[in-house]
């Protein structure tokens, strides 16, 4: 499990995983100061949109904030690597539990 620092921000995702989530991420991440790390959870994730995931390491490249990934199935963690996102921003935990609820 990714250790949750106090003051940061979870953002948990389920069923699809579709551009109108990432860009529910992307909002969230913008009003946030800078200071701030993120979690997004991803374990609950059913289906995964190979444009949402390019959309994500957008995201993830221009953020101000500490963001960290998990829940991530083989796939889209390739994916992701391919599109530049460093491994130290991704859980290579592929199939942990979900964080505390």
């Amino acid at each position: 499990m990714l250790p949750v620092q106090p003051g940061s921000l979870v953002i948990r995702m389920d069923g699809a995983f579709d551009i109108d989530s990432v860009q529910a991420i992307r909002e969230r991440i913008e009003a946030l100061p800078g200071e701030t790390e993120v979690y997004v959870d991803l374990s609950r994730v059913r289906e995964f949109h190979d444009r949402a995931i390019a959309l994500l390491a957008e995201v993830l490249a221009m953020a101000r904030a500490r963001i960290f990934v998990r829940g991530l199935r083989q796939h889209q963690y390739r994916m992701l690597r391919y599109l530049g996102v460093l491994p130290s921003a991704l859980d290579p935990g592929l199939a942990r539990p979900a964080l505390e609820r």
